[in-house]
């Protein structure tokens, strides 16, 4: 190599760098691998949707929750085995997570045009995508190169996920804690313009908080008895006015004091994410690009790439 010893050595670090990181990940990782993935997630994707909206929601979000504990790597989709404990049961996701059985129907439908190649990781990448594009939100080119974990933790699925009653510090702090900065948290957070919450992750905020518009909490409280154990599953939409289109309602909605869930009306409540809040509720564009561009970071957290991990045969189980 023609460079004096230190240009030599700082080319290697960065190399190394870049390397650890996502340098392997590229939009065009299976084109010649697996030229039709994208099309065949994408029907899976549609009519998983078309039979249920909330669907969508709950594929975006199963992304979130692999790529939030250890990286985006599968391993949420992995069964309980007796070597480890997974992440399936873990809190933020039991009795709630869902979607793994359309999961199966894409990995089974990818297997078919290419078997062998694709892995379970991509694919929660892909279907998230594809879900807010088919519910009206922004499209992105989706990274791809992510290789499937051997394991899985619970814990680190306890503590990796921030909880629903989280305050906006500790919401700001696990999100750079990733690399992710306030801004993106608060685009992030905008998934919330879908999907359904459970009685017992927004029970303290309607009965308890006073940041919350009284005509909301009151409506609120019909289906989420005060009593802990009490319809504790019933849902909720997260955006009351467009529960299953992805739009910029939920922001609209914490200006009003209309956040279901206490971290949610933290973005809007006095602190330094306000104006990121009241700037996307007047701009739906803004929060489209923004929403596309912190999905692409999210999903180059710690990915596994090149000989680390695998590409598994089944998403619930290791090779």
């Amino acid at each position: 190599m023609a460079c004096g010893y230190h240009s030599c050595l700082t080319l290697l670090l960065l190399v190394a760098v870049l390397g650890s990181s996502n340098a392997q990940l590229s939009t065009n990782f299976y084109s010649n691998s697996c030229p039709n993935l994208l099309s065949t997630v994408k029907s899976t994707v549609n009519s998983a949707i078309n039979k249920e909206a909330r669907m969508g929601a709950s594929l975006l979000r199963l992304f979130f929750h692999d790529c939030f504990v250890n990286g985006c790597d599968g391993s949420i989709l992995l069964d309980d085995t007796s070597s480890f404990t997974g992440e399936k049961n873990a809190n933020p996701n039991r009795n709630s997570a869902r979607g793994f059985d359309v999961v199966d129907n894409i990995k089974s439908a990818v297997e078919n045009v290419c078997p062998g190649v694709v892995s379970c990781a991509d694919i929660l990448a892909i279907a998230a995508r594809d879900s807010v594009e088919i519910l009206g939100g922004p499209s992105w080119n989706v990274k791809l190169g992510r290789r499937d974990a051997r394991t899985a933790s619970q814990s680190a699925a306890n503590n990796g996920i921030p909880a629903p009653t989280s305050n906006l510090n500790q919401l700001i702090s696990r999100f750079s804690a990733l690399g992710l900065s306030s801004r993106d948290l608060v685009a992030l957070s905008g998934s919330h313009t879908i999907g359904q919450a459970r009685c017992t992750s927004f029970r303290a905020r309607i009965y308890n908080e006073s940041n919350i518009d009284a005509s909301f909490a009151q409506t609120s409280q019909r289906n989420c008895p005060r009593a802990t154990g009490s319809g504790d599953n019933n849902l909720a939409p997260l955006d009351v006015q467009t529960p299953t289109s992805f739009d910029n309602n939920y922001f609209k909605n914490l200006v009003n004091n209309r956040g279901l869930l206490h971290s949610d009306q933290q973005l809007f409540n006095g602190g330094s994410t306000d104006s990121v809040v009241s700037g996307y509720g007047n701009n739906p564009t803004s929060f489209n690009s923004d929403f596309a561009s912190a999905m692409i970071k999210m999903g180059d957290i710690s990915p596994l790439t090149g000989s680390s991990g695998e590409i598994r045969k089944n998403c619930r189980s290791v090779n």
